[in-house]
């Protein structure tokens, strides 16, 4: 029996992110995406439009890394835009472009409370089956999963635990200062990028967790953070929106053990792990 999730009690994420990549849909384009907000306007009446996000690919073997395929070169047009619906307060929102369907929760006030990754995950699977149906009733074509994403966000500010940028050593257990000789003192200021297979039974490749955090400035009031982002990313082993979820769940299951382990003992009293 795998030993129980960490748990904390005021984790300090800002922002999850649920994501299905998928074949291209040719068929779904401007037009149609303007019609997709209509089955979704209900609980999402606000609007934005971005630029589509490369496809992304975890790979293996003796080329192994991540492939992201060029936008000009995969279309012959112009490629169609991502768009957002947004919620009034602007804390959940629905991203959607031809290969992609994308659920997130961010924190935009001090006061709003992480709601969970069980809560989230139910949000995502009504809203992709919501999506799923529109997408066959119009006959757009089908949706067929290529790769799967978690990512948590966090933002973890200067005074409780650390001061400095180059203090990252006491937020995380990656970083540890220590040199060969006193030629060197505390960094100016330092980061970290790693990865991590993702391994299933047998020890075979699911996927990858991805691992970065470096410093950053607030633009709420110019301090100084450290922002901790942990992304799993993978192929789901199987068809439809249950292989989707059993990603989903081992990725979040990575990226909570990852973010117990890289970060200090230290924070988790800030934090108040409980788990």
């Amino acid at each position: 029996m795998s030993k129980p999730l960490p748990e904390f009690e005021r984790p300090p994420v800002i922002e999850v992110v649920l994501s299905v990549q998928f074949e291209r849909l040719e068929a779904l384009r401007s037009p149609q995406l303007g019609y997709v907000w209509q089955a979704f306007r209900d609980r999402f009446p606000n609007t934005e439009e971005h630029p589509p996000i490369e496809p992304a690919f975890e790979q293996f073997g003796p080329k192994a890394g991540v492939r992201a395929g060029g936008l000009f070169e995969l279309h012959s047009s112009f490629p169609s835009p991502r768009v957002w619906f947004l919620n009034a307060a602007g804390t959940e929102l629905v991203q959607i472009q031809s290969d992609r369907f994308i659920r997130n929760w961010r924190k935009q006030e001090n006061s709003d409370q992480y709601p969970r990754y069980t809560f989230l995950r139910g949000e995502f699977a009504k809203d992709l089956e919501r999506f799923q149906n529109l997408v066959k009733r119009e006959g757009w074509g089908q949706i067929e999963p290529n790769q799967c994403e978690v990512t948590y966000v966090n933002v973890i500010p200067a005074g409780s635990g650390w001061k400095a940028p180059g203090e990252l050593g006491r937020v995380c257990t990656l970083f540890t200062p220590a040199y060969s000789d006193e030629g060197l003192g505390l960094p100016d200021e330092a980061a970290i990028n790693a990865r991590y297979l993702i391994s299933g039974e047998g020890d075979e490749a699911l996927g990858r967790l991805h691992i970065a955090i470096a410093p950053v400035v607030r633009t709420t009031d110019g301090s100084s953070a450290f922002r901790l982002s942990l992304t799993a990313r993978g192929r789901p082993a199987g068809e439809g929106t249950d292989a989707v979820l059993q990603f989903l769940d081992r990725g979040h299951e990575a990226i909570v053990r990852g973010f117990a382990s890289v970060t200090t003992a230290e924070m988790h009293a800030l934090w108040g792990k409980i788990a």
